[in-house]
Formats: structure tokens, C-alpha cells, sequence
């Protein structure tokens, strides 16, 4: 490929899983698209993420064939337990409240799936492109690139950024018309890996000195995260370290079922919301952590992703097969109704579960009554479970 120019309907940045499940729906009805991607495949597939699947995320991979290892590896979850010191725990029971299971299955196996689907169809998936550049969006729109030995240029009908946060396309957007919301938060997420069996139960605990997350990857492998300043660094934490603030953290009986090890990994996740808004102009849609990342708590940023994409390829879809723009247009104000609903809730359990420094005795006192209210209000209960199992695309 040495100065190539191609031709597709839809030229997608980014070859996470929003881009690439994007590439496979449209697939399905017959529309072209190229993927272009800036790292290698296996830098892509070697990223280690955590999946905690909605029921919604869980049908779309069902619907378009996907979702086979899932149903055999994947691990239905019914809920996520809440403990707090001194308290009762709660769990957040989505089966008994909507009806609906939520599924434990990684973002890396997701991504791996997806890219074996798109070999399979023969679809075109180009890694290692450097330098991309979006060029007359408003009109005949293209994407150039460099991929060694020399420029490559696809021309299409629209694209779409799928290629996160630190991605180009956002700053396509004229900055004129672009309204950009954000909140850095004080504190990061400390994770580490550890060859050891799970806790039967996701938990998130609440204690004084700050947040802590029980969490899976399979049924040998854990993660558990702890609440740090922001400023600290993973060169900062010992796993000894690590394992004596886990454990305090959570109720005696539980952390004494925490089977600790030598970390196989260990990262710390900084914590932001953020929202750009439009998330369309001309031919140009953003998708995924390109318009809005949302931090952990809730485990919500893969499932907006995929929102989106449901949005966006039912209105190509429309476009090319019935000449019907109406979601098209209707694409960016569909999404953020989403996006800004999941930005909530993402806030207010980050707000609820999480130690802020410099906090005064009254925000304290009002995190206690809103846990306190869970507690005995089964409508607050049931309001919980709707919005954790995953509000429906078409709300």
C-alpha cells in the first residue's frame, strides 16, 4: 500500500470496540466501511480492560453474533454489593427490581472478538497509521495518513472518531460551536491484578479513608482497586502496602475471604467526566470516549460507547437504505440525552462511594442520609437498579 487512495462509505477512526462493533453492524446491512487505527492490532488487543456488560450492551452482541464465548465464559451478574463502614450493606439487584441481568465479560475479549469477526468478513482494518488528518468535512469528506513507505488517503461519505480522548477528530469541531464540560477529580483509581480467586460478588465499599472496588476478570483472576490521591504514584504503593489500605476498607468477615498475592499487574486510573458537545457536524460523528468519558464508578464508559454506536448505525442504516436523514440529524441530541443521563449517575455513585479531600462534616452527613435512604426505600432501591442495569436505548 504505497500512496494508496481508497474509496468507502464510512471511514472510521479508531479500532477500539466502538469503532470496530460500528465497522461489524454495518457490515451487516451492507455498508462499506475502513477502520483506521494508530496502533498495532496487538498493542490493541493487549489492552487489559474490565467489562462489566448492561443488558442492553449484552442483546446488541447477542443480535449481531457475537456474543458466543460471552455465553459460554462470560459470568452472568445478577447485581453489585454495596458495603459501607458501620453500616448494613446493600445490593444493587437488578434481576429483582427490572428483571434484567447485567453479564461479567472484559473488554479485551470483547475487542478480540470483534476483530476476528471483522477478518472473517473480510473487512479492512488498517493499524499503524500515523498522522491522520480529516479533511472538508462539510462536504466531500477524507482521511489522510502516513503508513509506511508513504501517504495514504481514504475518500468517503462520512466519518466517524471513534479513537478516544486523546484522538483528532474531536478538535475537527469547530471550536466556535463546540461547548466542552468537564470535572477532574482529586483522586485516582489504584488497581492491582492478582492470580487469585474473586469475591463472589463486584463490591464497592465505602469507608472514611476512601473508596475501595472488589472486582473479576475470570475465575482465577482478580482486580481490586483503592482510592489514592492523584498526586501519589504506583512507584508510591507496595503490594504490602496495597493489601494493608484494601483490607481496612472492607467489613472484617468480607476481607477475610480477600485471598491476597504478588501483583501481575498494578496501574493507577485517573478519574474525569467530561462531555463535548455536538457529537456531529457535517459529516463528521463522534462516538465513544471521543465525546465523553465518564469515570469508572458505575463501570459505565464501554456501555455509552456501544449506545452510541447503536444510534449511529441505525441512522447510516437509514441513510443507505431507506434515503432517510432524520436520524442522522437527530444523531447528536439522541446521544447526549444518553450521555448525560450516565454522566449522572456516573457522578453521583462517584459522589456517594468516594472520600473527597477537604470535604466538611455537612457534605459528609449528606453522603450517610442518601445511603441511609437506600437502605429502607424500595423505590429508591428499584430507581438504582434501572439506571445500573442500563437505560434503554430508546427512552
Amino acid at each position: 500500500m504505497v500512496g494508496q487512495t481508497l474509496r468507502t462509505q464510512v471511514c472510521i477512526i479508531g479500532g477500539g470496540p466502538a469503532g470496530m462493533f460500528l465497522s461489524h453492524v454495518l457490515a451487516a446491512s451492507g455498508i462499506d466501511s475502513i477502520v483506521v487505527e494508530r496502533q498495532t492490532k496487538a498493542h490493541v488487543l493487549g489492552r487489559i480492560r474490565a467489562g462489566v456488560l448492561e443488558h442492553g450492551t449484552v442483546a446488541l452482541l447477542r443480535e449481531y453474533g457475537l456474543a458466543e464465548r460471552m455465553d459460554r465464559e462470560g459470568m452472568v451478574k445478577k447485581g453489585t454489593r454495596i458495603v459501607w463502614h458501620e453500616k448494613d450493606d446493600h445490593f444493587i439487584d437488578t434481576v429483582r427490581w427490572t428483571g434484567k441481568p447485567m453479564m461479567n465479560w472484559g473488554q479485551t475479549q470483547i475487542t478480540e472478538d470483534l476483530y476476528a469477526a471483522r477478518e472473517r468478513d473480510g473487512g479492512v482494518v488498517i493499524c499503524e497509521a500515523e498522522n491522520v488528518r480529516l479533511h472538508d468535512i462539510a462536504g466531500a469528506p477524507s482521511v489522510t495518513f502516513d503508513l509506511a513507505p508513504g501517504p495514504h488517503t481514504v475518500s468517503c461519505d462520512f466519518i466517524v472518531g471513534c479513537d478516544g480522548f486523546h484522538g483528532p477528530s474531536r478538535g475537527y469541531v469547530p471550536s466556535d460551536l463546540q461547548r466542552n464540560y468537564e470535572r477532574v477529580y482529586p483522586f485516582g483509581w489504584l488497581g492491582i491484578m492478582v492470580e487469585r480467586p474473586p469475591l463472589p460478588d463486584i463490591t464497592y465499599a465505602y469507608h472514611p479513608d476512601g473508596f475501595a472496588l472488589a472486582s473479576r476478570r475470570n475465575e482465577r483472576l482478580s482486580r481490586y482497586y483503592i482510592q489514592v490521591p492523584v498526586t501519589d504514584r504506583v512507584e508510591d504503593w507496595s503490594d504490602d502496602r496495597f493489601w494493608d489500605a484494601l483490607m481496612q476498607k472492607f467489613p472484617e468477615p468480607m476481607a477475610a475471604k480477600i485471598e491476597t498475592g504478588p501483583s501481575v499487574e498494578k496501574s493507577i486510573a485517573p478519574l474525569r467526566s467530561f462531555v463535548s458537545e455536538p457529537m456531529a457536524w457535517g459529516k463528521l460523528f463522534l462516538a465513544g470516549d471521543a465525546a465523553h468519558i465518564v469515570p469508572p464508578t458505575g463501570a459505565k464508559g464501554l456501555n455509552l460507547a456501544f449506545s452510541d454506536t447503536f444510534y449511529l448505525s441505525r441512522a447510516l442504516i437509514a441513510h443507505y437504505g431507506e434515503g432517510d436523514d432524520h436520524y442522522l440529524d437527530t444523531y447528536s441530541d439522541t446521544a447526549l440525552r444518553r450521555v448525560w443521563a450516565v454522566e449522572s449517575l456516573s457522578w453521583r455513585l462517584t459522589r456517594l462511594l468516594h472520600a473527597f479531600p477537604n470535604e466538611d462534616p455537612f457534605d459528609q452527613q449528606l453522603r450517610q442520609a442518601e445511603y441511609d435512604l437506600l437502605l429502607r426505600s424500595e423505590d429508591v432501591q428499584r430507581a438504582l437498579a434501572y439506571e445500573y442495569v442500563g437505560l434503554p436505548f430508546e427512552a
